[in-house]
């Protein structure tokens, strides 16, 4: 009885693989019907990637809960960035554009920072007010971004062709390296900044909020790794579906990435607008803030070492409107991210740049 009530709860991970299933043995005569069939079979696996994040975002709460911030968000933000990893890796290697991963990253900051953080601020804001969280969190996280994104998509532009992998190498190093510091600050002396202490009421309702909250940690842990797996080999499937699909259809190139990145994020975007709505601020900019951070620093290194490998460099400067973008991004976080409190104002700030990234995305910029 244990077992199939197991079943029954994680249904959504047994549908992803009886999903799964099916795309191995339907794989070639999916494609073999056109660009739109290939198109909607791409789409029914979105959707069932989608599904099986919605688990992987309820067990990452459930740790989040028992081992409290910055713990639980930073596995969320990890496991969202070795799906982005294993997707673009795959992707990678088949046909694909040399701008993936540049474009996939960008995509990836606009919908953490401009999409998550600002919807979550602006929905949390008209039903709270201003809501606190620790303002060390958001500088500390802004600073490290804007370090790791000057490194690794703007200087780029400047590096000469034929020293490429030099600096490929160097940015490895810088990337582990940050990361390394930051881990360190994280879950050690510096915890402090990534966490806000909540009145007693507060937290003890966010406790009973979460159905599950008394199961034990390592099988959330499970959970959260079979998911990423399970996410992985799907998204296999869909790379190639989508390839075909959208092949000379005319559609915009950054059409992949933001759907990879929409992938990599989609359990990120459901834990971040629940803690919004239940007044736990914190725990919104750790994950929309760690999870832009962890993209560049952890997305970088390993994209860079294939490139390495391979001999073959991806674009990874970014294009004049993406820079601008990142800028004002950066600039608009860096101010509404100073005082310890968001509110409506600042979040439709991030969502309206979010909205103009769409559009910027639609007209092919």
């Amino acid at each position: 009885m244990a077992i199939a009530s197991r079943l029954k709860e994680e249904k959504f991970l047994v549908a992803s693989i009886a999903v799964a299933a099916i795309a191995y043995l339907l794989e070639h005569a999916v494609i073999e019907m056109g660009r739109g069939v290939a198109l909607i079979a791409a789409a029914a696996l979105v959707g069932t990637i989608v599904l099986a994040s919605i688990r992987v975002a309820h067990h990452a709460e459930l740790l989040a809960i028992k081992v409290g911030d910055p713990y639980g968000t930073m596995i969320l933000t990890l496991s969202a960035v070795a799906v982005e990893v294993i997707i673009l890796a795959i992707m990678m290697s088949g046909e694909s554009s040399p701008t993936l991963v540049r474009d996939t990253i960008y995509s990836a900051l606009m919908l953490d920072i401009n999409g998550i953080l600002g919807l979550a601020a602006l929905l949390g804001g008209l039903k709270h007010g201003e809501q606190p969280y620790n303002d060390n969190s958001g500088k500390t996280y802004g600073v490290m971004i804007l370090t790791a994104m000057g490194i690794s998509m703007i200087v780029p532009e400047f590096v000469p062709r034929d020293k490429w992998h030099y600096y490929s190498a160097f940015t490895i190093v810088a990337m582990i390296a940050l990361y390394g510091l930051f881990l360190r600050m994280q879950v050690g002396q510096h915890s402090y900044f990534f966490s806000y202490s909540y009145p007693r009421s507060e937290r003890k309702k966010g406790a009973s909020d979460a159905h599950g909250a008394d199961e034990p940690a390592a099988i959330s842990i499970a959970t959260i790794l079979v998911g990423v797996v399970i996410i992985g080999l799907l998204a296999e499937f869909m790379s190639a579906l989508m390839t075909e699909g959208l092949r000379d259809s005319g559609a915009p190139i950054a059409v992949t990435a933001v759907v990879v990145a929409a992938i990599s994020a989609a359990p990120e975007i459901l834990t971040a607008l629940r803690a919004a709505l239940r007044n736990r601020m914190q725990a919104t900019v750790n994950i929309a803030m760690g999870a832009s951070l962890s993209t560049v620093i952890l997305t970088v290194p390993v994209m860079e070492a294939i490139a390495l490998y391979t001999g073959q460099p991806f674009i990874m400067a970014m294009t004049p409107v993406q820079t601008v973008m990142v800028t004002i991004t950066l600039i608009a976080a860096a101010i509404n991210l100073n005082d310890g409190e968001t509110n409506a104002i600042e979040g439709m700030t991030h969502f309206i740049l979010f909205a103009t990234f769409v559009m910027l995305t639609a007209l092919g910029l």
